[in-house]
């Protein structure tokens, strides 16, 4: 029941953007400033049976997977040992500021001097969603409760088996909020560097395509799949995280 009705306030309120946009596309009446949502799907199903739309989506797929492993990987792993140790904490507040005080816009332009066109919305999307996982590992390894760590420093309970089965899954809540943040940056950050870079096959490419032929319904209709691809790619992580929270490390976590 919870579930049917979440569902319902969601397409209602899906519905009153369309009716919004609709009567701001009418208001306009101009398909070159805001085409209409009827002539933005009709783009879409046109775009949709050629195959310029399966190789950009493979495309700009392939490298938020690549920037959102990156960043699942190596930001857990500093973000555990900067919870665990102060010296790779202060190690790598520098780093960690510089990267977040730097406009998306200005570390694309820069990758562009040293790397490849496809490469830059992948290292870009990847520097950008670190730091979230960084600090959500950290926070989390941080939080754990201090009276279980000191009860089991007093019974001599292994350091291996204490980060186990009490900080990781401290850390878990933290992990799974950071993973969905991480990866709704990754489509942002990597179709951005894409419309920048301009790699062959790219999502971000298309609507620079678009944008530059005074295509608007069909900018609109590129912005459409992009946000259908990662809604459906968050939502999909969502499930994921579901299961793996009422999985073994919640109940270790539990009995512990």
């Amino acid at each position: 029941m919870k579930n049917a009705k979440r569902l319902a306030f969601s397409v209602a309120g899906a519905f009153s953007l369309f009716l919004v946009w609709a009567a701001a596309a009418k208001a306009v009446n101009a398909s070159l400033i805001l085409p209409s949502p009827a002539t933005v799907i009709q783009v879409f199903g046109k775009l949709r049976a050629s195959s310029a739309l399966a190789q950009a989506v493979t495309g700009t797929l392939l490298r938020v997977l690549e920037a959102f492993a990156l960043s699942l990987l190596i930001g857990s792993l500093t973000g555990i040992l900067s919870g665990l140790y102060n010296s790779v904490e202060f190690f790598l507040s520098p780093f960690l500021t510089t990267i977040r005080a730097t406009p998306v816009l200005a570390l694309i332009l820069v990758l562009m001097f040293w790397m490849s066109s496809s490469q830059v919305p992948v290292i870009s999307a990847f520097l950008m969603a670190y730091p979230v996982m960084h600090t959500s590992l950290h926070t989390g390894i941080r939080l754990t409760d201090r009276d279980l760590i000191e009860m089991a420093q007093l019974f001599r309970v292994p350091r291996a088996q204490q980060f186990f089965l009490l900080r990781l899954p401290s850390a878990l809540g933290h992990f799974l909020a950071g993973s969905r943040n991480s990866l709704g940056l990754c489509w942002k950050v990597v179709v951005a560097g894409e419309v920048i870079s301009q790699p062959q096959f790219a999502l971000g490419t298309k609507l620079q395509e678009a944008r530059l032929s005074l295509e608007t319904s069909e900018v609109f209709a590129w912005v459409f799949i992009t946000v259908l691809l990662c809604g459906f790619s968050e939502y999909l992580l969502s499930l994921a995280s579901r299961r793996f929270s009422a999985g073994p490390w919640s109940s270790q976590h539990e009995s512990v």
